[in-house]
């Protein structure tokens, strides 16, 4: 471990110490106590891990002069101890590397995800609903709550577009590599001669911002209220409750249709365009102080092929990271541990090597 770790980590253990000293008094305020709570949550971990580093360090030197023990029974039992704390040294060290590695702030937001059928037709809408029930189904193992924002049905089923608030503890992490074009191979139900067609939806997910990221000019915005419309232009609704809102700086455009109200609509329509350009901020940002480094499992470019799904083989492969596993239809249920863990651990290692590399 370099000399700049060492001395980060010892900053870090004394920020700790005062934070846990500050709330163990109880005289901070609510807001104050909440502020200090999460900032102490979020060095624990690199503390804990660099203790469990130093014990294991420790234990190694005195495994290692035990090995010089005169008395055979007691040196073997060292080395295979010894053995045994060399391998929990590693993961230990490994451990607290990703602890010190710079977090992406929005790791624990909740996020947007909206995913639109791409190439194919039909067949795209249809597997745009599959890939949104997979994301549904996903979130219901992870204690998420999933939120219809708004969507447009095909009229074989499945969906043209459809966008969802996705909310709970660390739900950008965890699918924030999903943003791209999804491709599928498969018969469709309206194939007689059984010929595989391949077709495409695209996924972007986006980290949620709160007010306070995001702080938007009413003089800014131009509102347009209009009666809701359903298929064919028939009416929907007898009130003016659509409601789509231009942002004039940037030109970005939220129509939102769905609630029966027009409050909650406008409600919902500034919450897509707050994460809108608070995602647009994002991408400024790190193009400017990254180079926009492109990672291993890549940039999140929604144009950019990442996955196929091979329904005659069973398979689905992740091409950024050669990944095949053949769970197609466990991953379309919501068995999505595996792929996502696969996809954040390449993640890491490949920013281990460039910090290594630095």
């Amino acid at each position: 471990m370099t000399a700049i770790s060492l001395e980060r980590i010892r900053q870090i253990e004394a920020r700790r110490d005062e934070l846990a000293a500050l709330m163990a008094t109880g005289d901070l305020s609510g807001e104050r106590f909440v502020q200090v709570s999460k900032e102490y949550a979020e060095l624990e971990p690199v503390a804990e891990a660099a203790a469990d580093v130093r014990r294991l360090r420790q234990e190694a030197e005195s495994l290692a002069s035990m090995t010089e023990d005169a008395d055979a029974e007691l040196r073997a039992m060292a080395e295979e101890e010894l053995r045994a704390n060399k391998a929990a040294l590693e993961a230990a060290d490994r451990k607290l590397a990703l602890a010190l590695l710079p977090r992406d702030a929005a790791d624990e937001r909740s996020a947007m995800l909206e995913v639109r059928a791409g190439t194919g037709g039909d067949e795209a809408a249809l597997f745009a609903g599959d890939l949104f029930r997979m994301y549904q189904r996903y979130a219901e193992t992870r204690g998420w709550r999933v939120e219809l924002i708004s969507s447009s049905e095909s009229e074989v089923g499945g969906f043209k577009e459809v966008v969802a608030s996705v909310t709970g503890q660390g739900v950008f992490a965890r699918l924030k590599f999903e943003s791209g074009v999804h491709r599928v191979q498969r018969v469709p139900v309206t194939e007689s001669g059984g010929r595989i067609h391949t077709s495409a939806a695209t996924v972007a997910v986006l980290p949620e911002a709160e007010e306070v990221d995001v702080q938007i000019d009413d003089k800014d915005l131009r509102i347009d209220v209009y009666r809701s419309s359903g298929p064919g232009g028939q009416s929907v609704n007898t009130t003016d409750s659509a409601v789509r809102i231009v942002h004039l700086p940037t030109g970005l455009t939220v129509i939102q249709q769905d609630e029966k109200s027009q409050h909650k609509n406008k409600a919902k329509a500034l919450k897509v365009l707050r994460t809108r350009l608070y995602e647009m901020e994002r991408e400024r940002l790190q193009a400017e102080r990254a180079g926009a480094r492109k990672s291993m499992v890549g940039s999140g470019d929604r144009s950019e092929r990442i996955r196929t799904y091979n329904f005659p083989q069973g398979r689905v492969t992740d091409h950024r990271i050669n990944l095949t596993l053949h769970r197609l239809p466990e991953i379309l249920a919501g068995d999505m541990d595996e792929l996502l863990g696969a996809l954040i651990a390449e993640d890491e290692a490949e920013r281990l090597a460039t910090l290594d590399a630095a």
